[in-house]
């Protein structure tokens, strides 16, 4: 590193929150900022530590605090420090009241040694008061899109929670939606959104030709705060290699999963996911088994890490999959991944040619940056408006059919998405009808978009450099007294 970069970088510190859909993109934006030669402390625990250290470029740019996480006051064993450790809603809690611990620790540290800025998640509104104790201007991060934020805002204002069909009013696009989100998750999201807008700005895993420029204008007119658009942040891992280890250890071989894809014809295969917060019961999962099988199509699927296990005998397997399923379809037709899959790398090969998927922002993002069309199966958070801007506004998908919005990943449902439903989505999207190909054709043309986006002078590329130049002129105007 030059001297001019050493006199000129920022120091910033990154927060994320312990789930793995908050923690991979708000690192991935992190070794974006340490890219350009900021430097950059991410302050986490040990355990997670551990698997980020495994995953980002670590050097003088980019570094790692830890704090210890509270395993014993919340009653935890050691090492079950993310959301996606939760076997069970008790055990999920336990670790929400472990992350509200961390404060007392991390607002030590940042007190004893300030920096230019912070850059924290959302679910710890508390950094607003320390920020603002220190005088230092307060980047948000929720890994929501844009759309899905006007969406909760419309939403909330109107007071849209009885409805099960309706129209969002107040966006530049009629959206239809066909499930109600729950009155305490709308107010929660509201209540800390309330928060978000007091920042200097929200940072955006998504670049601006997803969003739109519609909803990018209609967010700041509204809320009077600023945006940062820097992603797809998942654009910074560029080798197999690099997609292979984002995130937790793959539940897969690198070499099985690869030469199961290279061995399929381009665009045969659909990708099933539904994240790491997500738990269908087995009846669901049944279903989903049946559908697939049925439509006929190639698959990859993704199912919990306890599925599958030594233990598991006949009768519990046949609970979740059809007598005979594995005999018929893994290794021929499908593969089958217990826990944590290298998503960025099976959704970049060119076997993959849909997605199905729980509508997580960051597994949306990754199949546009993919140019992979979604079969949209939304289950709770702001997923089912994420839907509709794949669905609806950018055509890039097609709908399963879920309607019941939970308000957790956990948990019985009282709806079962049948198999007709979802081999008909699947048909309509893997069989190369008109409609298909329209969808794929839209699909490729955002994932080339993505890609522009990110590169040296893309729009999310000038939005970074844009916004290193603003938080410099802040830390000067602080230093000169002005």
């Amino acid at each position: 590193m030059n001297m001019e970069h050493e006199e000129k970088a920022l120091k910033i510190y990154f927060i994320p929150y312990l789930a793995p859909g908050h923690m991979i993109p708000l690192c991935d934006i992190a070794t974006l900022f340490a890219s350009r030669h900021q430097n950059v402390t991410i302050i986490t625990t040990p355990f997670n530590a551990q698997i980020l250290s495994k995953s980002i470029p670590l050097n003088q740019n980019l570094r790692l605090h830890t704090v210890p996480f509270p395993s014993q006051e919340v009653g935890l064993p050691d090492g079950m420090e993310s959301l996606s450790a939760a076997t069970n809603p008790d055990n999920l809690v336990k670790i929400y009241q472990g992350t509200t611990l961390l404060r007392p620790p991390i607002e030590h540290f940042i007190e004893q040694n300030p920096p230019d800025c912070i850059v924290a998640d959302f679910l710890f509104p508390w950094v607003d008061e320390l920020a603002n104790k220190l005088q230092i201007p307060r980047l948000s991060f929720n890994g929501f899109s844009i759309f899905a934020i006007c969406a909760m805002e419309s939403v909330k204002a109107n007071s849209l929670y009885e409805s099960s069909s309706y129209v969002i009013p107040d966006l530049p696009h009629s959206i239809a939606m066909n499930a109600t989100p729950p009155k305490q998750m709308t107010e929660l999201l509201g209540e800390l959104l309330e928060t978000v807008f007091k920042s200097k700005g929200i940072i955006i895993n998504n670049f601006n030709e997803l969003d739109g420029e519609e909803y990018i204008d209609h967010y700041e007119k509204t809320t009077g705060h600023k945006a940062w658009h820097l992603g797809p942040a998942s654009l910074i891992r560029r080798t197999i290699q690099q997609k292979a280890e984002r995130g937790e250890k793959s539940a897969v071989s690198l070499h099985k999963c690869l030469s199961w894809l290279n061995s399929k014809p381009d665009k045969s295969v659909l990708y099933i996911c539904f994240g790491s917060l997500c738990h269908f019961q087995d009846k669901q999962l049944y279903e989903i088994s049946c559908g697939i099988e049925n439509s006929g199509h190639e698959f990859v699927w993704v199912v919990p890490e306890k599925k599958g296990k030594e233990n598991e005998t006949d009768e519990d397997k046949e609970k979740w999959l059809p007598k005979g399923f594995e005999e018929r379809n893994i290794g021929k037709k499908g593969l089958i991944v217990r826990g944590w899959a290298p998503q960025v790398m099976i959704l970049s090969h060119s076997a993959v040619g849909g997605f199905m998927t729980h509508c997580g922002w960051n597994s949306t993002v990754e199949a546009v940056s993919a140019g992979v069309p979604m079969i949209t199966w939304p289950v709770h958070g702001e997923q089912f408006y994420n839907e509709k801007l794949i669905t609806q506004v950018r055509g890039i998908g097609v709908e399963v059919g879920a309607a019941e919005w939970s308000t957790m990943g956990f948990g019985e449902r009282e709806e079962v998405v049948g198999r007709e439903c979802i081999e008909k989505a699947v048909r309509r999207m893997m069989d190369g009808g008109d409609e298909a190909e329209e969808i794929r054709r839209c699909a490729q043309e955002l994932g080339d978009k993505a890609n522009l986006a990110a590169q040296e002078g893309g729009s999310s590329y000038k939005n970074l450099t844009a916004l290193i130049d603003d938080l410099k002129r802040s830390r000067d105007r602080k230093a000169s007294g002005s």
